[in-house]
């Protein structure tokens, strides 16, 4: 699956949740989207939830952003870096990402990062539409 074909399939599912949602308050919908009740009430969010795996060891681990406003990404690659082609990347370089490193590919790697899974972080880049909270992600060629 490419990064756009993700990037449109997970709004697709967030939107769907939310229609679920209208009537709640911001602070109810974050709630709603905890890990524990994810699992619950949405299986089919996130594969990982049939095996009822994290994708981050976080104990207050919340999917409602289940992508990082601050990834990048660009379908042909941003540039070559050391003859390797960088498709995403962080905006912020988070300390706690790292990158997939392939023969001709790199690729960001946020498995180590929570930044984005805090409800703190979430309230401040709160909106009910997934994709508008996302819309620096998608870098064009």
């Amino acid at each position: 699956m490419t990064y756009e074909e993700w990037f449109n399939q997970q709004g697709k599912l967030h939107a769907n949740v939310m229609k679920k949602l209208t009537d709640k308050s911001m602070d109810e919908v974050i709630e709603y989207f905890r890990f524990d009740n994810m699992v619950k009430n949405e299986p089919d969010f996130c594969p990982l939830y049939k095996d009822n795996k994290k994708c981050h060891d976080y104990e207050d681990l919340n999917c409602y952003l289940c992508a990082c406003p601050n990834f990048r990404f660009k379908m042909e690659g941003f540039e070559e870096v050391e003859g390797k082609t960088l498709f995403s990347k962080c905006n912020i370089n988070s300390k706690d990402g790292s990158q997939y490193i392939g023969e001709d590919y790199i690729h960001q790697n946020c498995s180590g990062c929570i930044v984005p899974h805090r409800e703190k972080y979430i309230k401040n880049k709160f909106s009910r539409d997934w994709f508008e909270v996302m819309k620096d992600v998608r870098e064009e060629v």
